[in-house]
């Protein structure tokens, strides 16, 4: 080791702040911040009714939205740990953030988009019972056995990504404290940084294996166990009515996922230029929240009838108030 080397071993150093250099020499990237400021609104709007309905209609409060209700509420929080921390950097100049709120900021960002991911799996699962085992439905997928997998994975997930964040905070950074990302991303951190990084590498790994492999795995082999068991249905009408039931889903679980898998694996195998990467990585992080509510719930039935019959009873509410 050279005296230079063990200098810097000798040195901790933690930055008072890094700073954010996404979005940099792009053209008219002040309409793509209105068009983010457009999908949060929409967002917040589409999620928050969602949320609204499943609470104040009894008949929804089944473990199938139980699930809806927890993939709408990380929607909307991983949104609003993005979106508008984004719109202040980059709209306003304000591209210095302090270490601390960078860490925190990397914290909830990827909590909500691990909850997000592994929702859709609890989905999965919800609808393989209800296609293979449709007469132990009720027995099977019960509220307590939702909320226990639910808060199994709020507890994880959380647990996983305070210990990646958490290890970040053993780092010496006595090099550049740009951070070539929109937004506090774990890989762009942890690789300023001039001591050894090994144990960060692999839980970046780890991290990727867990969040983007492992659960579109398992929902495609949940939906081989659905085909087998749709071929079997000998009534046509009854597989298509079936199908209908994990269409939705299935566009879920691929806007969510094309996309992120799409851009990593372009990452690694060919060059992509550092602000097409963050234009990906921005919509694949605020695209699938605003298009969920609409493409699974708010276009169902039964959430359809519950608005209307919402709608009707603050009708008669004030009506009755008039009176």
């Amino acid at each position: 080791m050279t005296p230079e080397e063990k200098a810097v071993n000798a040195t901790f150093i933690r930055p008072a702040k890094f700073y954010l250099s996404g979005f940099s020499k792009l053209a008219h990237v002040k309409y793509f911040y209105v068009f983010l400021c457009f999908v949060y609104i929409m967002t917040v709007l589409g999620n928050g009714i969602l949320l609204s309905v499943i609470c104040l209609v009894k008949t929804l409060h089944s473990p199938k939205y139980m699930i809806v209700f927890n993939l709408a509420l990380a929607d909307l929080c991983g949104s609003t740990a993005l979106i508008p921390k984004v719109l202040d950097t980059f709209l306003f100049d304000r591209r210095y953030i302090v270490y601390e709120a960078c860490l925190s900021y990397m914290f909830f960002v990827y909590v909500f988009a691990s909850v997000q991911s592994w929702t859709l799996v609890i989905m999965a699962y919800d609808r393989f019972i209800a296609i293979c085992f449709p007469l132990r439905y009720h027995i099977i997928v019960t509220k307590p056995a939702i909320a226990a997998m639910l808060l199994t994975q709020w507890v994880f997930l959380v647990s996983l990504v305070a210990f990646i964040v958490g290890i970040i905070d053993r780092l010496s950074f006595c090099r550049s404290l740009v951070v070539k990302s929109f937004f506090c991303d774990h890989a762009p951190v942890f690789l300023l940084a001039c001591n050894d990084t090994s144990l960060n590498s692999i839980m970046a790994y780890v991290v990727f294996v867990l969040i983007i492999c492992i659960p579109p795995i398992l929902i495609a082999l949940t939906y081989v166990c659905i085909s087998i068991a749709l071929a079997r249905i000998a009534s046509g009408e009854e597989r298509l009515k079936a199908s209908k039931t994990c269409t939705s889903h299935l566009i879920l679980v691929a806007i969510f996922f094309l996309p992120i898998l799409g851009t990593n694996i372009a990452a690694v195998t060919s060059y992509i230029h550092p602000n097409t990467r963050i234009m990906n990585s921005t919509l694949t992080n605020t695209i699938p929240a605003l298009l969920n509510p609409i493409v699974y719930s708010l276009k169902t039935e039964e959430v359809l009838v519950s608005i209307k019959k919402l709608c009707k009873r603050h009708r008669i509410g004030n009506t009755t108030k008039k009176w």
